[in-house]
């Protein structure tokens, strides 16, 4: 079997990951592509574990916006995140990918409540174990959910999957003089305001050493490539 950096990983995507047209809803063919990206590196022996977003189905600010409480706002994301987990345990089983999906508020009809044993259990079974519905509780955010589920699962690498290709201290697609960083420390991705993942998430990285990686998804061998040890998109460290 070839040779891998990382024999753990936590990779954490948004939402629209799966969305269709106008960055709604769930496309089937989206998460069929999904699925069969992840599952390359699956086939290397990796355990993955994952956490997704739920930008393509709620998005807690409008409801903020419109005067909604925003503990009830954060509670409808999660389980929307757990819709979203569902449609790519689905989609990874119709290629032959053994998956669970565990979510942070307990609804046992459709998945098991998150159990960290159980999930290491599942991982060392070569099962991907896709983490539902955040921390639990209002306030925090995917990416939190994210790094403290990585941390606790000892995870080698948190991949923090985007359409774009690593970290830049300004918006590409609209500064076309913005500078893409190959690697950065935490800090500076926390004082430059970079807006890689919220800042609760950085500073929980940071504090345990959980190297991040931003990279690309949607660029061929992407994911891959990282797992081999080669330097894809950019590395967040101390």
């Amino acid at each position: 079997m070839t040779s891998t950096q990382y024999n753990r990983i936590l990779l954490k995507l948004s939402g629209e990951a799966l969305a269709g047209e106008g960055n709604f809803g769930i496309d089937p063919n989206r998460a069929d592509s999904l699925a069969a990206t992840v599952k390359t590196i699956h086939d290397l022996g990796v355990e993955i574990a994952m956490v997704i977003g739920a930008g393509n189905l709620w998005r807690g600010k409008d409801g903020l916006a419109h005067g909604m409480d925003r503990a009830t706002a954060d509670h409808m994301g999660m389980l929307a995140t757990v819709m979203n987990a569902l449609a790519l345990a689905d989609a990874f089983g119709r290629i032959g990918v053994d998956t669970r999906v565990q979510t942070a508020i307990e609804m046992r009809a459709v998945a098991e409540p998150y159990i960290r044993g159980r999930a290491i259990r599942h991982l060392e079974k070569g099962r991907v174990v896709i983490l539902g519905a955040g921390t639990g509780n209002p306030y925090f955010t995917t990416d939190t959910a994210a790094a403290l589920r990585a941390m606790e699962i000892d995870a080698g690498l948190l991949v923090k999957a985007t359409k774009v290709d690593g970290v830049y201290d300004s918006d590409p697609k609209v500064d076309p003089n913005a500078k893409k960083f190959d690697q950065i420390s935490y800090i500076d991705a926390l004082n430059m305001g970079l807006k890689v993942m919220d800042g609760t998430a950085l500073t929980l990285c940071m504090d345990n050493q959980m190297p991040i990686v931003v990279l690309n998804l949607w660029q061929e061998n992407s994911l891959k490539e990282i797992i081999l040890g080669h330097n894809v998109g950019t590395l967040i460290t101390y």
